[in-house]
């Protein structure tokens, strides 16, 4: 009997740290993007980086915000949001599926505004 208890002590011990340490900071909002661009702050079209952002068709982009508030990046006339990205988080990433130039800003701070071209 005591063979037993210590056993299970000693498993749920084990479960226990297992769970502890396979715990992680990302999140599906974390997911890895083809390109990244950081939220530097309210700074005009300096407020995200690189500005303006070049891609190709089918890839993703995410924005990660560097910043020390929560800051959007959204498509001027709709299309994209990427909802609030708070200080430290990145965005989801949104996949750019048509050619062309787009331009974005932050609904927050609306002096924020950034260009991506897609290829």
């Amino acid at each position: 009997m005591t063979q037993r208890f210590c056993f299970f002590v000693a498993a749920f011990a084990v479960a226990g740290l297992t769970c502890a340490c396979g715990s992680s900071t990302s999140s599906p909002s974390q997911a890895t993007a083809d390109v990244t661009v950081q939220m530097v702050g309210d700074r005009g079209n300096q407020s995200y980086s690189p500005n303006p952002t070049s891609m190709r068709v089918g890839q993703t982009i995410a924005w990660h915000n560097g910043d020390t508030t929560a800051h959007t990046s959204t498509k001027d006339g709709g299309g994209f949001d990427t909802g609030n990205v708070n200080a430290g988080a990145t965005s989801s990433p949104i996949t750019m599926s048509a050619a062309g130039s787009f331009t974005y800003h932050c609904t927050l701070h609306p002096g924020m505004v950034g260009t991506i071209t897609v290829q």
